[in-house]
């Protein structure tokens, strides 16, 4: 990537936080001013949603998929708090929300799937490991994969068989997740043998913040006019990520210190896990059927407090594990 790529890139993620919430705003003003653009927008919604998670997956490095393996109390770490701990603070937070199927089918979708993108950023804003959280990235793209039918199961139960049809759930996990996936990793594999893949990979990686914006835009715009009057409803789910951010920020810190890393590992490990995959799940919230349309706003709106709250979250968490916070860890900090 030549030096002036690299500085928009750096530039566009600076500000990516205003960037994003201008892109939900202007795409709740276009979706109530003009409604009827909603279907046509919905069409779009799965060409700019397929070339964003292609862009995401072009980040989540594969190479290092088998490396990760060996992170030892890192890895561990990472998923203990992504797998064990978020599932039992979304059980505790569960029962507070709404009882419409459709909020908590999106509530779950998005609360049970860790981030692999933009945590990378703001986890190097906070001064917190981000070399170890990409490489981890790939196994926790995996693992949430294979283990969210079994986690929406467990909460929804008999009943997420007449909720979930099988059909557009794989249809859209295999065509926005699968087949994106697969070409951004082969794109990989072409940069690392010849020049060529490396400038088609970075010219597609300056685009991560625009295409992010554009789906937002779409997303938010085709879906307002679904509202129907439950915007009651999709503001009840905003003191739940409120809370849920503000949870994990403690627990994060706790299963960092259990581990005994130090003060960028943990850091690194809060920020992993507060932050929510919405990106990956926000094509099978939109697979559900129309009844339940409004889980993909729930999703969207968890963006919403999301990149607020990482704000707040690159001020705070520094605050919280302060540098002195120190374990065994820090002599193999550079080493993986």
């Amino acid at each position: 990537m030549s030096q002036e790529q690299r500085g928009l890139v750096e530039r566009m993620e600076d500000h990516q936080v205003a960037i994003y919430l201008g892109a939900m705003a202007l795409g709740g003003l276009l979706g109530w001013a003009a409604p009827a653009a909603g279907p046509g927008l919905e069409h779009a919604v799965t060409p700019v949603l397929g070339a964003l998670l292609f862009v995401t997956f072009l980040q989540v490095p594969a190479k290092d998929l088998l490396r990760s393996l060996r992170g030892g109390r890192f890895l561990s770490a990472a998923m203990t708090v992504n797998f064990v701990v978020v599932p039992l603070v979304v059980a505790a937070l569960f029962t507070f929300l709404p009882s419409d199927q459709a909020v908590r089918v999106g509530v779950l979708l998005v609360l049970l799937c860790p981030c692999v993108d933009y945590v990378i950023v703001f986890s190097g804003l906070a001064g917190g490991d981000s070399r170890r959280l990409l490489a981890a990235t790939p196994l926790l793209l995996v693992a949430q994969m294979l283990l969210l039918p079994g986690f929406l199961y467990l909460f929804m139960g008999p009943d997420l068989g007449s909720i979930v049809k099988a059909g557009p759930f794989l249809e859209a996990f295999l065509f926005l997740i699968v087949i994106p996936l697969a070409v951004a990793w082969a794109l990989q594999a072409w940069a690392t043998r010849r020049p060529a893949g490396q400038t088609v990979s970075d010219a597609a990686t300056t685009t991560m913040v625009p295409l992010m914006a554009a789906t937002l835009i779409t997303v938010v715009a085709s879906q307002v006019p679904k509202l129907n009057g439950r915007l009651g409803d999709v503001a009840a789910v905003i003191p739940v990520y409120t809370v849920f951010l503000i949870a994990m920020a403690f627990t994060g810190r706790v299963v960092a210190h259990l581990f005994r890393l130090d003060a960028p590992a943990s850091r690194a490990v809060v920020f992993t896990g507060a932050t929510r995959n919405s990106l990956v799940v926000l094509p099978l919230a939109l697979a559900l059927p129309d009844d339940l349309a409004v889980a993909a706003v729930v999703v969207v709106t968890q963006t919403l407090v999301e990149v607020i709250g990482m704000v707040a979250y690159v001020r705070l968490i520094p605050r919280l594990v302060p540098d002195t916070d120190t374990g065994p860890d820090r002599a193999t900090a550079t080493t993986g």
